[in-house]
Formats: structure tokens, sequence, C-alpha cells
């Protein structure tokens, strides 16, 4: 319906296609009052055609955003504008805002300006489908970006502390990381047990809450959850638990006690999530956040983002968690058989160090060993199994135990390797190893060397400059290729004989020569015994904690 004046002005077939058309089509005066509105714009905002007439937009729809400043500018100047507004018209909807798109034309007669014409079309639907799509990229563009930052290193403390960091405040005001003791596991999880124990690894929150944060506890510090918890919900579940506006009875069993319970509620807290962190089908504690004052309350949307966070940090604290074991036993077994190597002969003083990779590192197979023989010499080996685990480890004592056996039988140092090299060749889990055999005879103070494709000796001269000593590599051991020349060299009294591993010199962005020339130019204590020499040599190096660093320095008394 519309005003009969405009109505019966327009030519027949042009009044059907408006009637006909699904967008929503509406003139309006000069003073931005209907004059005309199709069935399809009367539909829309749920109010009969002839009632329009005579009426501007905000009395027949108040609940819309008309941006009638775009129509004026469009009556202003004469150019066409789209717009969009917002809202709900006289039609019941289920959601919470609807969109409309429009575009304005001014009308003129006569060179007359009369009004304009709009047509309208809801795009709620395409605008929902836009902000999903938004919201799935973020979620994807913050996946991506915890993926970098959460989980660099292998320590599991450091892991659950970049897990806070990253949620606080993207996701809450305040996160605390909570992670089971190594002695429990899945059963622990019982309902038979009273409480849940987990340690805190990790607390992070905004300034506005870091008073609430320290009357919640410390890391390091266990927490023990009463039955019906929140956490304890989640690792039985395995799925995220929201409590927005938690009771005093609620909030309670999250705080563990009335003090912490007081200071929630003094920092305003009114939203609360765990989420469980599982991996590998094994659970490994919870993630917590907190919402406090201003902050919105967690949505079902919040919580898929925390559980996809949470499973991906949880592989990172699970591989650090699996690695600090593993290092550790790798660390006490390779310390133990370094701890005794066997006792040189009366005429020379050897003194031992070594130094393993830092946390962050796997343990190296970097070994050392004397062995005094019947014929009055003494033998000295250094060596480096190749590999980083406890598989490497265990490599090592096998080649220290066959370098015993066989040196007892006063063979040079070159046929000591070759033995060892045709012993370990056909084991198809043999690791192939570097190492530097000498023979030191107190007598005459010659050394024989023999190489397994380890680095060169050094002779540290009374005065502490420092040489190295010519010792052709051959192929290293386990490799099946033999071929280990021998080379001697006098050791004169008060020389001290320095045998390492590459970890005391390489590095990653220089070549080895230059590597070797930095021992070179070391200028150590002079006139040092050898406990103090090996200090020096460690301190002047500051070798990295990339790989395991071992020290053995002789000199004949």
């Amino acid at each position: 319906m519309a005003d009969d004046g405009v109505w019966r002005s327009l030519p027949s077939p042009l009044r059907e296609l408006l009637e006909g058309t699904p967008g929503a089509v509406g003139v309006l005066d000069t003073d931005l009052r209907y004059l005309y509105v199709n069935s399809s714009l009367a539909r829309m905002n749920g109010v009969p055609a002839e009632d329009h007439v005579g009426r501007t937009i905000a009395e027949i729809v108040p609940g819309i955003d008309a941006r009638t400043d775009v129509l004026r500018a469009v009556l202003a100047d004469g150019i066409p504008r789209e717009t969009t507004s917002s809202g709900q018209t006289r039609v019941p909807s289920p959601l919470a805002r609807r969109y409309f798109h429009g575009a304005y034309h001014r009308l003129e007669v006569g060179g007359r300006i009369v009004g304009l014409a709009g047509i309208v079309l809801e795009v709620t639907a395409s605008r929902q489908q836009q902000h999903e799509l938004e919201r799935a990229r973020e979620r994807l563009a913050m996946l991506d970006s915890a993926s970098t930052m959460i989980g660099t290193t292998l320590d599991m403390d450091t892991t659950c502390v970049e897990l806070a960091r990253f949620l606080v405040p993207e996701l809450g005001d305040a996160a605390s990381v909570d992670v089971l003791p190594p002695s429990e596991d899945a059963p622990a999880l019982h309902a038979s047990r009273r409480h849940l124990r987990l340690r805190r690894a990790s607390l992070v929150s905004v300034p506005e809450l870091e008073e609430c944060a320290r009357a919640l506890g410390k890391a390091g510090e266990y927490i023990d959850h009463q039955p019906g918890s929140a956490a304890r919900r989640a690792l039985e579940t395995g799925r995220p638990v929201v409590e927005n506006l938690p009771s005093d009875a609620r909030l309670g069993q999250a705080a563990a006690s009335a003090d912490r319970l007081a200071a929630l509620r003094r920092a305003g807290v009114h939203s609360g999530m765990v989420a469980p962190l599982v991996a590998r089908g094994r659970p490994l504690g919870t993630v917590t956040l907190i919402r406090a004052g201003a902050s919105p309350l967690f949505t079902q949307e919040d919580a898929v983002v925390v559980a996809d966070l949470a499973l991906r940090a949880a592989v990172s604290i699970d591989n650090a968690r699996r690695f600090t074991r593993e290092h550790g036993i790798a660390l006490d077994l390779q310390r133990a058989l370094l701890a005794e190597p066997g006792a040189p002969h009366p005429g020379l003083e050897v003194a031992f160090r070594y130094r393993p990779a830092g946390a962050s590192a796997l343990v190296g197979g970097d070994w050392y060993e004397t062995v005094a023989r019947p014929d009055g010499t003494t033998l000295l080996a250094i060596g480096d199994v190749m590999g980083h685990s406890l598989e490497a480890a265990v490599e090592m004592s096998h080649y220290q135990a066959m370098l015993r056996m066989i040196a007892s039988g006063n063979l040079p140092p070159g046929r000591i390797l070759e033995r060892m090299d045709r012993l370990t060749a056909p084991l198809a889990a043999g690791r192939p190893a570097t190492c530097l055999a000498v023979v030191m005879s107190p007598e005459t103070g010659v050394c024989t060397f023999a190489s397994a494709g380890h680095l060169p000796p050094a002779l540290i001269a009374p005065d502490g400059s420092v040489r190295l000593l010519a010792v052709e590599p051959g192929p290293p051991l386990a490799t099946g290729f033999g071929g280990f020349a021998e080379v001697t060299a006098q050791c004169p009294p008060g020389h001290h004989l320095l045998l390492y591993t590459d970890g005391l010199v390489e590095r990653r962005d220089e070549p080895i020569d230059a590597s070797l020339a930095r021992l070179t130019h070391l200028r150590l204590p002079r006139n040092a015994d050898g406990e103090h020499l090996l200090d020096a040599v460690l301190t002047g190096l500051s070798p990295t904690a990339d790989d395991d660093v071992a020290l053995l320095a002789a000199t004949f008394r």
C-alpha cells in the first residue's frame, strides 16, 4: 500500500515489480516521512503498509538505528549511498541484533527534489557468518601463536609459566597451571581419595589482581582440591568446567580456605574456568582461569578455545616431563660411570672434569678412562658417543668397559682402537664414537697417540701457554673402516697433557679451526696443578650448554 498520488503515478509494470520483489523498497519525502512502502518492507517492519505513510522511520521502527545522517546527506548532495543499520523491527526475533543493508537514491521531478528511494535487505545471516569466520581465524591465529610461545624449552615448569603468560590477559585476568606430582597418575583421581593434590607450577595475573594472586598461593606450593571441586571434575570428565557467578560455597571449594575465599571476593572475581591437561591419554594437571571486575563472563566459545590451548600445551608439558625424567636417569648413570676412573701408575698425576649440558639439553656420551698397564705404562682415553639420549649414556659404558678389557694387554693405542672398532662394527645397535687413546711412559716421558675421529690433544707448558699436538684422526669407532695411525711426542716434566671432548671448543657459528684457535690462545696460570688447570680451561672457554664436556689432564711427576 502507498500514498495514492505516488502510487497512481507509477506505470503498471513498475508497480508489479515493486510489489513482487523480495527487496524492501520505500520512498521518503524531504522530511524523511514515508510516501510509499512495498509489501516486503511492510513485512520486515511488522507494520501494515498504509500505516507507514506520513510517519518517520523512528516512529515506525524505533528499535532500528536508521542512519538518518546518511539519508540527509543523499538529499543534500544527490550522491547515492549505501549504509548498514542494525537493531530490531516490530517483528519478534530470537536474535540479539539484526542487520540491514540499504541503498538510497535522491528523487527529483522537474528539477525539484521530492525525496529519496531506498532498497533494504536483511544481512543478519551473512554478518553472523562473517563474525564466525573472523572468530575462527582469530582462534587459528591464537593457536599458531601459542605453538611458538609455549614449549620453547624441555623444562616442565618453564612450559607451565609460558602457558599461563599466554593466557593472561588474552583469555583471563589470572591463570594458574597445576600439575600432578611425579608419583601421581590416573588412579590418584579415584573417588575414594579424599583430596586431589596438585603442585602449582605457575601463577600469572594482571597487575590489578597481583594481591589476590599472592593470597591464592605461589609456584611450588601443593594445593589440595576437595571432592566435587572444579579441578577434580575437569580431570574426571576430561572437559573444561565453567562456573560463572559462583556461590560462596562453590567458590570456597576452589579457594581451599576462608582467607583465600575472602581474597577472591575482595578482588571482584566473578567467573572461573578449569580445563584439564591431558596428553597421550594420561592426566597431567589443570589450567585455571579467573575473570574479575568489568571482564565478561566466560562463554562456551571461551571454553572451546581454552580446551584447544590446553590440549596443545599438554603435549609440550608431557614432553618436558618425560625428558626431565630421562635426563635425570641418564645424568645419574653417566656421573656414576665417570665417578671412579682407573688409577694411573704412581709416576703420573691425572685430573678429571665432567660438565653436563644444561637442563634443556639431552645428556651425551662423553667419557674418559685411565688404565695402569702391566708394563708400567698408563693408558689414557677420552671419547664421545654420537647422539644425545639415555641410550648414548648406556653405550658410553660399553666403550668404557671394552677399553678396560683390551688395554690390559699392553697393546699400542692404534691396535687398541682397531680391536674396539672390530668388536663394535658388527653390532646393529652400536653407536659410532670418537676416541683419543694415549699410552704414557713415566720412565721416558714419551706419549704415543692414536685417534678415532677425535679432536687433537693439547700440551700445556709450565708458563701456561697451549699448543696442539698433530695427531692424524682416523674414522670413528663402530664404522669398521679401521686404520688408526700412531704418533709419538715428548711430554717433559711439568707439562700437562690435555684431552677434551668437542663440547669444550666447538661452537655452532664458527669453523672448527677457529674453535681450536681459541684454545691455543688461552693464557693459563703458571705452574698450576692439574685440578686448577682444568678449572681455568673451563673458565677461559666458557663452554655453552649445548653439549657435555669431559676433560682429562695428565702430567709426569
